[in-house]
């Protein structure tokens, strides 16, 4: 699942939820979401 693999890739690379969702420019609660599979990646 999408969910699985952006925590395992976040985790590969060393970096935080917070320090992920700087790079994104997002709020670390949406990447915790993201990885817990609460919400889905939105495109746009």
């Amino acid at each position: 699942m999408i969910n699985e693999n952006i925590k395992a890739i976040r985790k590969s690379k060393g970096l935080s939820q917070q320090e992920l969702a700087v790079k994104l420019n997002i709020v670390r609660q949406t990447v915790y979401k993201w990885e817990q599979g609460l919400q889905s990646l939105e495109f746009s």
